[in-house]
């Protein structure tokens, strides 16, 4: 049997904006400026990523090819 780490208790929107509000200036950019690690997509989302990218510059091909043709 595999152990699951316990989830944290949530903090509320409320409760985090008091916290932000009663910090001053510097205090406020330490807690902002916590580095975020990129995300390590699986096999599925990567292809649904990469197949919105496909989409997109085709979309962008059909576009500039109907603005070209209405100009001339």
């Amino acid at each position: 049997m595999t152990k699951t780490p316990p989830t944290p208790p949530s903090v509320s929107t409320a409760d985090q904006n008091l916290v932000l509000s009663s910090l001053e200036h510097d205090q406020l950019v330490g807690a902002k400026k916590h580095p975020i690690p990129r995300r390590r997509f699986n096999a599925p989302e990567l292809a649904v990523i990469w197949a919105l990218r496909i989409y997109l510059i085709f979309m962008m091909a059909v576009v500039g090819y109907q603005v070209w043709t209405a100009a001339h």
